[in-house]
């Protein structure tokens, strides 16, 4: 009777955190919020978390932490490598404004439509030399260090520096390496700095093995020896730090990079690395609630997650439940138009056509797309909307909206054996991973950051140690399929990484990153949506049941769509998954759904900074 008792008081709480929106605040979570006073850094690994506490300690503000998270992230490889790229959105309490990052590198001049379709592929491909696009982290490191940090670049990377001297790796990444081990062994400096063990069974270091990368320990000392070397001289610190720039994208390291990458038949060319600079920019934002929201521009995937949310104010999404059938269909419906705008309208801005940006954004042209919502079951076909007329213009192209699917169109006349050795398989790609960098501080300095690219299995660019991105596969070669992305020399691709920041009364409130691909801004705005509407705290909010959507473009591999796949939680209730495909949906099941969320939310109320951190991957927290 006592245990009959217990159950129907734990199925009445329950059912009340269903029906009212709200958590039952009892809830225990894996792991515990993280409270600081002075700060907190987080990131993709523990070694790294430690990279930024050690800076913190040093006296470095929440840029020189994250910067030294950024180099400890990229010598581990977790899912980036040195020559990926960087995303990041600073607050600066100086000038309270928030600045957009944007290190992403470009298409070599080399790299062109008429390339790769003469190699019989549809897209760029995923693997190999041709998938690069020029580095960016160094860079994007570095210009934050600049404009923003205090520390020198000498005391930013030496835990880098000492990690790449050796350190006892991870499960995770000796995984990987092994399973890419085939891959790896076809470029020649990679199977080097990999395999470890050539010849036998395990070519990969072992879990715990010392992992020592001499060649990019050199690299990473080159800067340092730059900066230093000015400094010496009684120049200042921006121009020492322009000296390690300078050494790696115009001196002897660009000098070997290209070399190495044009050895294993790549196109980067000393051209592309000097011309390449970093840029600051302003992001773009919207309000919801009593917060403003900001996100990375259209090279981005970021403003999706802004239309999703001028999209849901027009609904009560606290009536209806906390993942119940009828708001798991409610976001799925919404993320499909807002990714819809996206795979049609995001690119550079840098280059032409200029990105309709106002239009998508605007509150009247939401809620039309509001207005094309299906609630009965979910629409496999959702187009892209026009939001032109939104900023007083005319559609350029109308013509190819017409004939746009959810779905891409045949690939014909592409060769299939092709195809199949240059793309990643759908599952591995939708979901391609990166890492996030998350810090802040007690003086209001707050990074949000998501770099990524040259993850394994990545080319290494001759002996410097350095890893070549695989961006380049982000681009389209066909411009019905998108106007605004189409690869030209020298223009940066569209990319899924996304960076957030949320400021209440102007000052920071909340900065929120993941890994995932296409899932990104997915899984933020859930996030988002569990702090702001269902009262989580920031790790309930990082490890509540996420729902994915697969209808959306991929943007890796053959770019594929599955209109209707739905991945849920296991412990999404039955009556719920009966509803779902009830609508329509394809329901596929997994224990976790969603990339690791980190996040730090600042607490006025205590005067406290307060950390999340999911249990999904290795991710890692550590506040003081």
């Amino acid at each position: 009777m006592h245990k009959r008792r217990l159950f129907l008081v734990a199925t009445s709480l329950a059912l009340v955190s269903l029906v009212s929106g709200r958590p039952v605040r009892a809830q225990r979570t894996a792991k515990p919020e993280l409270l600081g006073r002075h700060w907190v850094a987080i990131t993709g690994k523990p070694l790294a978390a430690t990279a930024g506490a050690l800076t913190f300690a040093r006296g470095g503000n929440a840029v020189d932490a994250a910067c030294a998270m950024l180099a400890a992230t990229c010598t581990m490889w977790d899912t980036l490598g040195w020559g990926g790229e960087t995303q990041a959105l600073v607050y600066d309490p100086r000038t309270s404004r928030v600045i957009g990052i944007n290190a992403l590198g470009v298409a070599p001049s080399g790299a062109t439509p008429e390339l790769f379709q003469g190699k019989g592929l549809r897209y760029p491909p995923a693997y190999g030399p041709l998938a690069a696009v020029t580095p960016g982290t160094p860079g994007g490191l570095i210009t934050m260090l600049a404009e923003y940090g205090r520390l020198s670049l000498k005391e930013v990377l030496e835990p880098a520096i000492q990690m790449a001297d050796g350190y006892p790796i991870e499960a995770q990444r000796a995984r990987s390496i092994e399973a890419e081990k085939h891959r790896l062994a076809q470029w020649p400096y990679s199977k080097s700095v990999f395999l470890v063990h050539p010849g036998e069974a395990r070519e990969a270091p072992a879990t715990g093995e010392v992992f020592v990368q001499a060649d990019l320990a050199a690299t990473l000392r080159k800067l340092v020896e730059a900066e230093q070397e000015t400094l010496q001289s009684g120049k200042g610190r921006r121009e020492a730090l322009q000296a390690a720039y300078d050494r790696f994208y115009r001196g002897d390291i660009a000098e070997e990079l290209v070399r190495g990458t044009r050895e294993q038949g790549g196109l980067l060319t000393r051209e592309d690395l000097a011309r390449w600079t970093v840029k600051l920019e302003e992001p773009v934002h919207t309000r919801y609630k009593d917060l403003d929201v900001y996100k990375l521009t259209v090279w981005t995937q970021g403003p999706a997650l802004l239309q999703a949310l001028n999209i849901l104010e027009n609904l009560d999404l606290q009536a209806m439940g906390y993942n119940s059938a009828r708001y798991i269909h409610t976001l799925y419906q919404v993320m499909n138009l807002a990714f819809a705008d996206r795979d049609f309208y995001y690119g550079d801005p840098a280059f032409p056509p200029e990105e309709p940006v106002e239009g998508l954004l605007s509150r009247d042209y939401a809620r039309q797309r509001f207005d094309q919502i299906r609630w009965d079951r979910n629409d496999p076909d959702v187009q892209p909307g026009d939001p032109y007329p939104f900023q007083g213009g005319e559609n350029p192209f109308r013509s190819f909206l017409e004939r746009w699917h959810t779905v891409p169109g045949p690939e014909t006349g592409l060769p299939a054996h092709d195809r199949a050795a240059e793309v990643m398989p759908y599952a591995e790609a939708f979901r391609a991973g990166t890492t996030s960098v998350v810090a802040a501080d007690a003086e209001g300095w707050v990074v949000s950051m998501t770099p990524s690219g040259a993850w394994v299995p990545a080319v290494v660019a001759g002996p410097t140690g350095v890893g070549l991105s695989q961006r380049m596969q982000s681009f389209v070669l066909d411009e019905a399929e998108n106007p605004y992305n189409v690869l030209v020399p020298g223009k940066r691709p569209r990319v899924t990484l996304t960076p957030s920041l949320a400021l209440k009364d102007g000052r920071p409130h909340l900065a929120f990153a993941v890994q995932g691909g296409d899932t990104q801004d997915q899984n933020l705005l859930q996030f988002f949506l569990n702090v702001v509407e269902f009262g989580m705290n920031v790790q309930e909010a990082a490890e509540a049941a996420n729902i994915t959507s697969h209808q959306m473009r991929s943007s890796f591999g053959s770019h594929e769509s599955r209109p209707g796949h739905l991945t849920l939680t296991r412990s999404t209730p039955p009556w719920v998954r009966r509803e779902l495909r009830a609508r329509g949906y394809d329901l596929e099941l997994e224990t976790i759904n969603s990339g690791p969320i980190n996040a730090i939310l600042f607490d006025r109320e205590h005067g406290t900074l307060r950390g999340g951190s999911a249990i999904h991957g290795e991710d890692y927290g550590i506040a003081w």
